[in-house]
């Protein structure tokens, strides 16, 4: 049996999932503004669906996108994490840093807080030697918490193979992040 990783940040906690948190995870899937960046917002059992696999891989893995509630309310607001992209993406294999909270919980840097720990886990705990993000080269806000996390920007654009090809959100950036760089971006008393 795998030893389940959680574990909290200042402000949070990132868990497995439960039952409760489907119903505030269908509302945010359904939310525009939080779907934004994606092709379509989920339906009840697209994101009851998405829910199911993010446990089960917990389950089986001991990490992925992680269930977040907050310390002050207990109150589900999304995911944060680790995540094995299934799709055939041009620098796969490889592990992701990701995130979708819901629309109130944006602009207070619990994303960045939550990444920043989600990282922390897979370098220094789980032993990645890399660790990646992506989204599409529209969305600001996501890409400004890939720099906050020190990620680098690669150079080239690239092409989603899940999104159509006739959709806006096709062209993807890349972000990366190596063990190294993880490491020379901490402050010195904290370097394990």
């Amino acid at each position: 049996m795998v030893d389940l990783i959680e574990f909290d940040t200042q402000r949070l906690w990132l868990r497995q999932w439960c039952p409760a948190d489907r119903e505030p995870f269908a509302v945010l899937n359904a939310d525009p503004q939080v779907m934004e960046f994606f092709p379509a917002p989920l339906e009840r059992m697209e994101s009851d669906a998405l829910a199911d696999r993010c446990q089960s891989l917990i389950a089986e893995r001991g990490w992925g996108f992680w269930a977040v509630e907050t310390h002050a309310t207990r109150e589900f607001i999304g995911f944060v994490g680790l995540h094995t992209p299934a799709a055939a993406l041009p620098f796969s294999p490889c592990v992701e840093v990701g995130w979708r909270l819901a629309f109130p919980h944006w602009g207070k840097g619990l994303a960045s807080e939550a990444a920043r720990d989600a990282l922390r886990v897979g370098f220094e705990i789980l032993g990645f030697p890399e660790i990646v993000s992506f989204t599409p080269v529209c969305n600001l806000r996501s890409r400004a918490v890939m720099t906050r996390l020190h990620m680098r920007e690669a150079a080239d654009t690239f092409d989603h193979p899940s999104v159509p090809e006739d959709s806006p959100l096709r062209e993807h950036c890349l972000y990366r992040m190596s063990r190294e760089q993880w490491l020379a971006s901490l402050p010195e008393e904290t370097v394990p």
